[in-house]
């Protein structure tokens, strides 16, 4: 844990940020020598104000860093620094890249990502889609990207963590506070098939203005930024005008003009972003990543179904339904259409939501 002493002392310092923090580091060639500057080579490096040579001369880091290496130790954790060949490359593209990352899992420097963000209120119709476009882009060995929160960044990870594939999930806090705390055993599968990652110091609460500065790096990872449901202010489009000044592709799910939570993707689509209905209208867009990395062995689900249980399975196919909505639109008494259910439950052909609400799996 001690090799990062210098880099957690270095981040410590009043008034060096990230862009300062990586112009030291490429002048003098790693954190330590930047303490052992003397004043004249500090005034030596470009763009450094004098204000902050001032702060690193005269900054007392020792308690700072070595907390933050007790810290790690204790966690488990890991951190991943600019310079290693784990840290992801195209992050290394945006403006102020963090120097380095805390994590909790593996990162690949230069796996293939696409962000998945969306509405914490999301729609039933919305976490059905998000699941399979996510577990889709994860059958064509795509990396989904998305920031742990309740909704759509939810449901995308579970959806690429049944496609098999690696999900990779940015904190707005430290690795330490889970949040929401609900997602606890989501987190920890993804720390085993992907990552968990932060750039905030253990010990950071979510704090709210934390979330902006996490959206850069969900939007920083990718090729691509898939918005499935988002009000017309929201955090999710924070996340797609980071993506634009990043030159990444902007994709969106449009959605029923009555519903709010449409509001956000369908303005996306007006000013030029491409309209998805299925993963296939994400993937043209990188045809050096497209039909050809999906393994071909991967077919749809099978499963024995009578023809009254695939009556009710290909309704469920376009949204989920409530149980007294497939009732109605089958014709069958609710008991019979309560015991259907089950045994599709137990086919592992649909799950249940709460509200006795059902969609495939």
């Amino acid at each position: 844990m001690m090799e990062h002493y210098f880099w957690f002392a270095l981040k410590s310092v009043p008034l060096v940020g990230n862009v300062t923090f990586c112009r030291l580091l490429h002048h003098f060639e790693s954190p330590e020598a930047v303490f052992k500057a003397t004043p004249q080579e500090l005034a030596g490096v470009p763009g450094l104000p004098p204000a902050a040579a001032a702060q690193i001369r005269g900054h007392d880091y020792r308690e700072a860093a070595r907390k933050e290496c007790a810290l790690l130790r204790d966690s488990g954790f890991r951190i991943v620094d600019f310079l290693s060949e784990e840290y992801p490359k195209i992050l290394l593209e945006t403006a102020d890249f963090p120097p380095y990352l805390y994590v909790n899992g593996t990162l690949r420097g230069s796996e293939f990502c696409i962000s998945v963000v969306g509405s914490r209120r999301a729609s039933f119709s919305g976490l059905s889609i998000t699941e399979r476009l996510a577990r889709d882009l994860a059958l064509r060995g795509i990396t989904v990207v998305s920031g742990m929160a309740r909704g759509i960044d939810s449901a995308a990870h579970r959806g690429a963590l049944k496609g098999g594939g690696r999900t990779i999930a940015v904190l707005g806090s430290g690795l330490d506070l889970l949040y929401p705390p609900e997602n606890r055993k989501l987190l920890e599968e993804v720390a085993l098939q992907g990552a968990v990652i932060s750039e905030f110091p253990l010990g950071t609460p979510p704090l709210a203005e934390n979330f902006p500065r996490r959206n850069r790096i969900i939007s920083g990872l990718s090729r691509g930024v898939l918005v499935v449901e988002a009000a017309a202010r929201s955090g999710s489009l924070i996340t797609a005008r980071f993506a634009l000044e990043q030159g990444r592709e902007l994709f969106a799910v449009p959605g029923n003009i009555n519903y709010s939570g449409s509001r956000g993707p369908n303005q996306l689509i007006k000013e030029g972003a491409t309209l998805v209905e299925n993963v296939d209208d994400i993937m043209v867009n990188f045809p050096r990543h497209g039909a050809s990395t999906a393994p071909e062995s991967q077919e749809a689900p099978s499963f024995c179904l009578t023809p009254q249980e695939a009556s009710v399975y290909t309704l469920l196919a376009n949204a989920p339904l409530h149980a007294d909505e497939i009732t109605v639109k089958c014709g069958l008494t609710a008991g019979e259409v309560s015991a259907m259910l089950l045994r599709l439950e137990l086919k592992g052909a649909v799950t249940r939501l709460p509200g006795d609400y059902f969609m495939i799996s």
